[in-house]
């Protein structure tokens, strides 16, 4: 189990502006890696009610569930790794193995029975480390859409903040707020 505060700013982008961020930084990263996110609420969406996420990650064969809480800056991530085995009958909700997730989602009044799997996200996702922070250019697809986004996680919010607004604006990208999936 792992506990990290995430602090991170968000952006839309154009097809175009993405297509241009990975060939412009085409020495920086060595193409998408693809990771489909499976998300959970409960039937009244209590999690989003309180500002929090859940999901179970599949990233190069492995698994990992993630509930994503509000923190005074950013959201605290509480992530258990699971094996396939486990994610598998966590997805068809017949257990609910992330043991450390599961205490977290009690403190929030939420038991996993009353989870239900609400929608999976394909993402087509670059990262690379820059000035200080990780840069996560995406390509997602859901529902039958498809989005392109800009991510910059970083430790210190205040200098990455003016960090990534520099970014955009070296780059004519417009400021526009990322869409909640």
């Amino acid at each position: 189990m792992t506990k990290e505060l995430e602090i991170e700013f968000k952006n839309m982008l154009t097809q175009q502006e993405y297509s241009r961020l990975l060939e412009d930084f085409t020495d920086f990263h060595n193409g998408p890696v693809t990771q489909h996110n499976h998300y959970f609420d409960t039937a009244d969406f209590q999690l989003k009610k309180q500002l929090s996420a859940l999901r179970i990650r599949n990233k190069n064969e492995r698994f990992e569930c993630t509930l994503k809480i509000p923190a005074s800056v950013g959201h605290y991530e509480i992530t258990d790794q699971l094996t396939e085995e486990q994610a598998q009958h966590m997805l068809a909700l017949t257990s609910f193995d992330a043991t450390e997730v599961k205490d977290a989602l009690l403190t929030l009044d939420v038991s996993p029975s009353q989870l239900n799997l609400i929608g999976t996200l394909t993402t087509h996702r670059v990262e690379f480390d820059f000035l200080g922070g990780l840069l996560v250019i995406d390509h997602s697809e859901y529902n039958g859409q498809e989005d392109f986004e800009l991510e910059y996680e970083v430790t210190d919010a205040e200098t990455g903040h003016l960090n990534f607004l520099n970014f955009l604006h070296q780059q004519e990208i417009p400021e526009r707020p990322a869409n909640k999936k």
